[in-house]
């Protein structure tokens, strides 16, 4: 997929991962005001990126050098899975959305806590087990293809990463057998030096 930019791609190299809806993808070459990424059948699938025609505006977001200041949450690009718009009302300057998502995602969502959306760094309003809310600032509807969303459209959803890791701690594995989950128990707690 080729796609053109405003960005000034004088500092893009071939190989540097550059963030296109949210999804991590690899740019194969450069030209003026252009670059080309390629994309397996895996990130076809599991985005809205196979949906992606000739004209259809995208957010571009280059990696963060690890010396720059971290203006929102981790977003490694590497989608959760696609969500679709259920509600959008304007309130003031302001947009308030409301996202449908598989049980899968929704699990790891929680009120105040961060979520990426076409890889737009977002604070949770509210979640339920199938959906969550959230609210667009003028600077994100000018700046972003978010405010351009309409009921039905299908957006790239990307959890918080910390939730996942925790997860995988707390139902982690004991010994060499894959199906003997340890969990978080008070046994566990006592057995550890946590309870007396």
């Amino acid at each position: 997929m080729w796609i053109q930019t405003r960005l000034s791609t004088e500092g893009f190299h071939t190989g540097e991962s550059i963030a296109v809806d949210g999804v991590c993808l690899s740019v194969v070459e450069v030209g003026a005001g252009v670059f080309e990424v390629e994309m397996s059948p895996e990130t076809m699938r599991r985005t809205t990126l196979g949906e992606a025609g000739i004209g259809r505006k995208v957010n571009l977001e280059r990696a963060v050098r690890l010396s720059d200041r971290l203006g929102g949450h981790l977003v490694t690009g590497h989608i959760d899975g696609v969500g679709k718009v259920r509600r959008v009302e304007r309130g003031g300057h302001h947009l308030e959305f409301e996202i449908e998502v598989p049980a899968s995602i929704a699990r790891y969502l929680v009120e105040k806590g961060s979520v990426a959306v076409d890889g737009v760094s977002l604070t949770v309003n509210r979640c339920a087990h199938d959906r969550f809310s959230l609210t667009l600032i003028p600077l994100t509807i000018r700046e972003t293809t978010l405010g351009e969303k309409v009921v039905g459209d299908r957006v790239n959803v990307e959890c918080d990463i910390l939730g996942k890791y925790v997860e995988k701690f707390l139902l982690g594995r004991s010994g060499n057998q894959p199906s003997e989950r340890i969990g978080v128990t008070e046994e566990y707690l006592r057995e550890h030096g946590f309870i007396r």
